[in-house]
């Protein structure tokens, strides 16, 4: 913990580690419940709501449900932005955590299709465009309260934890419908996928209790005391700062990679190529695992040598190896599966994934720094909420139908890869000049200008 005094005399608190532990925390809750989604849209969806389509189509059914919430972040992230620029970054937090754990849990109590018709997966689009407003503020407030408590020279390293706790929901939320799923399946369809969602209540108490505790960011308050908050965050961002939203929007389409490794690799390899749930759950669990203790070296690095070659890196890098993974999956090859996915999804995403925090939360300034991180993501990552829909609807048949996937995964990587190169090098330049066109890097010589 450290202090910082005002020009006014007021007395900031950071508390990196604390603000680290607190994003981790209510990132892996938060993304439990997010992700439960999404292993149940890949697995017991299409025959829960959807029993009436043929698998194709309900399993392309399911899928554009779990895309629907991406319809609404956008929408998320400007309410939830504007407000976390106006009021600061803990109430937001606080208040997209409730919301995500009530959508939550609510989906697990829907009666199934056979019970009440086609209001069932009415009632769940719904219920998902709640989880997909509530999504729309979590990373980009927790980043915020993250970067701006950390100190300087290590903003890479403190601001990964976001990520980290994104990581171990999606494990956690896979490790329980890994233990969910040896059920016999008339079990599984009937109740026993609604463990997972019932088990949200938990989620809910544990992150309210973890984020209540946090103080607001010295930054926020700053300036608060200075009077500079701004009246409309919106309005001041597409005014002074609509190329690095541009410029988010465009990297975030790396998400790409995590949703079709996660989300529809698991549909398609169930459901079309015939390997078992287990086994790619435990794909799926593994590269995250990986990735936990990948994430935070790829971000100290960042600190060492700056945010684009890192990012640049896992981005290009998972172009590449998107192609060896599709091949091996849509041959049912899972030893490569196993091999590709770990070092795709483990490896080499996370080098882009750990570092994106800091890298789009240092191109915009305080008063903006939620709302432009919030909305630059959200629309970045539409595309990766409906690649699985895109994917199962270009998908072929035979030993080269992996290709359109391939190059719509490759595609989105290296567009995000190639426009992280353009933008500014932050990693050495002070937290209270980040967002300004005369910002001065403390070490000129570190960041090769």
């Amino acid at each position: 913990m450290s202090t910082t005094t005002a020009s006014g005399g007021t007395t900031h608190v950071h508390t990196p580690r604390k603000a680290a532990v607190a994003s981790f925390v209510g990132s892996m809750l938060e993304y439990y419940d997010f992700f439960i989604y999404g292993a149940a849209a890949g697995l017991v969806f299409p025959e829960v709501f959807f029993p009436e389509s043929d698998p194709s189509t309900g399993t392309l059914l399911s899928l554009a449900t779990f895309g629907v919430a991406y319809v609404a972040r956008p929408l998320g992230a400007v309410v939830i932005g504007h407000f976390g620029d106006k009021v600061g970054r803990k109430r937001m937090l606080v208040l997209t955590l409730l919301m995500m754990g009530a959508s939550t849990f609510l989906i697990g109590a829907l009666p199934s299709y056979g019970a009440i018709g086609v209001a069932a997966p009415v009632l769940l689009v719904l219920l998902r465009i709640l989880q997909g407003l509530s999504a729309a503020g979590e990373q980009s407030g927790a980043n915020s309260m993250t970067l701006e408590h950390a100190p300087e020279g290590r903003r890479g390293f403190f601001t990964s934890f976001t990520l980290e706790g994104t990581q171990a929901g999606l494990i956690l939320a896979n490790v329980v419908f890994l233990l969910v799923a040896l059920l016999p399946e008339d079990q599984l369809l009937s109740w026993g996928w609604r463990i997972p969602f019932f088990l949200s209540a938990l989620v809910v108490a544990v992150g309210y209790w973890v984020r209540r505790s946090l103080p607001e960011t010295p930054e926020f308050e700053r300036v608060e005391d200075e009077h500079t908050v701004a009246k409309l965050p919106v309005a001041v961002l597409f005014r002074d700062h609509w190329a690095a939203v541009l410029r988010v929007v465009l990297c975030a389409l790396v998400s790409v990679v995590s949703t079709i490794i996660g989300t529809w690799s698991l549909a398609h390899g169930t459901n079309v190529v015939g390997l078992e749930r287990s086994t790619l759950l435990w794909m799926v669990i593994l590269s995250n695992v990986v990735a936990l203790g990948v994430l935070p070296l790829w971000a100290m690095l960042s600190d060492r040598i700056g945010r684009r070659p890192v990012f640049a890196f896992g981005a290009l890098g998972s172009a590449v190896a998107a192609f060896p993974f599709l091949w091996a999956l849509q041959h049912g090859n899972v030893a490569l599966v196993f091999v590709f996915g770990i070092g795709l999804s483990g490896v080499l995403y996370s080098a882009a994934n750990g570092v994106w925090p800091s890298l789009y939360g240092e191109m915009f300034d305080t008063r903006v720094r939620y709302s432009g991180m919030a909305i630059g993501t959200q629309i970045g990552f539409a595309l990766g909420g409906f690649s699985p829909v895109i994917a199962a609807a270009i998908v072929g048949g035979g030993p080269d139908g992996w290709w359109p996937v391939a190059f719509l995964t490759a595609g989105a990587a290296a567009v995000a890869g190639l426009c992280a190169l353009t933008a500014r090098e932050t990693a050495h330049v002070p937290l209270e000049q980040l967002g300004r066109t005369d910002a001065t890097p403390r070490d000129r010589q570190l960041v090769g200008a």
